[in-house]
C-alpha cells in the first residue's frame, strides 16, 4: 500500500510542476556547447536527482531526464511510474571527454546514489527506479565491470545492473532540469565519496 501513495503523491508532485509540454526546457542562462561530445546513460533512482548532481560536474554539457531499458515506444511518465512499460528512469548525460572521461562520470554516478538498494532508491521504490548503467560499446562495459569490482572489494554488494543501449525517450518538459528551476534540492541523491 505504500508504495501506491508514494507513487501517488510523486504523480501529484509532477502535475502540479510548471510545464506539460514534451519540450526540453533550458534554462536561459545556460549556454550549452555540444563541439566534441559523448554521450553516457545512467539510472540511479527518480531521474531529477541523478540529473542535478551530474550537471555540477566540470566537463559536463547537458544531462537530460528521460527513460530507457522498456519495450513501449515512446513512453510517458504515468505509465512509466505505474511499471507497465519496463524503462527506468535515467539520464542522457552530454560530456565532453577531453574535460572528463567516462570513468570519472561512471565513478560520480556511483558517489551520488546508493548502489547497493535493490528495490529503488530511497523512499522511491520500484522497477523504475533501479540502478542501471546503459553501456554504449564494450569499453564503457569494462570500465562499469572494473569500477563493480572495486565496489565489491571495499565490501559493497552492488545492486547496479549492466544493460546494452536502447532506445532513450526525454522524458516530459516538467521534469527537465526540475530542481533548477523550483530552487529545490534533491531529497533521496546526495554526494558520497568513495572512490580514491
Amino acid at each position: 500500500m505504500n508504495k501506491y501513495i508514494v507513487i501517488v503523491a510523486v504523480g501529484l508532485l509532477a502535475f502540479i510542476s510548471t510545464n506539460f509540454s514534451k519540450e526540453i526546457v533550458v534554462p536561459k542562462n545556460k549556454n550549452i556547447d555540444y563541439t566534441n561530445t559523448k554521450k553516457a546513460y545512467f539510472a540511479g533512482g527518480c531521474f531529477w536527482g541523478v540529473e542535478y548532481l551530474l550537471e555540477k560536474q566540470k566537463g559536463v554539457k547537458d544531462v537530460i531526464s528521460g527513460y530507457m531499458g522498456g519495450t513501449v515506444e515512446n513512453p510517458n511518465y504515468y505509465g512509466v511510474i505505474k511499471g507497465d512499460t519496463g524503462h527506468v528512469e535515467t539520464v542522457e548525460v552530454i560530456y565532453n571527454p577531453e574535460e572528463i572521461s567516462y570513468e570519472s562520470l561512471t565513478k560520480l554516478f556511483f558517489e551520488i546514489h546508493d548502489p547497493t538498494q535493490k528495490d529503488g532508491q530511497g523512499p522511491d521504490i520500484g522497477s523504475q527506479y533501479l540502478s542501471v548503467i546503459f553501456y554504449g560499446n564494450e569499453e564503457e562495459k569494462k570500465t562499469s565491470e572494473k569500477l563493480i569490482d572495486i565496489l565489491r572489494i571495499k565490501g559493497y554488494d552492488v545492486a547496479t545492473t549492466l544493460k546494452p543501449h536502447s532506445p532513450f525517450y526525454a522524458a516530459e518538459g516538467y521534469h527537465q532540469n526540475y530542481y533548477l528551476r523550483t530552487g529545490k534540492t534533491p531529497y533521496c541523491h546526495v554526494y558520497k565519496k568513495i572512490f580514491d
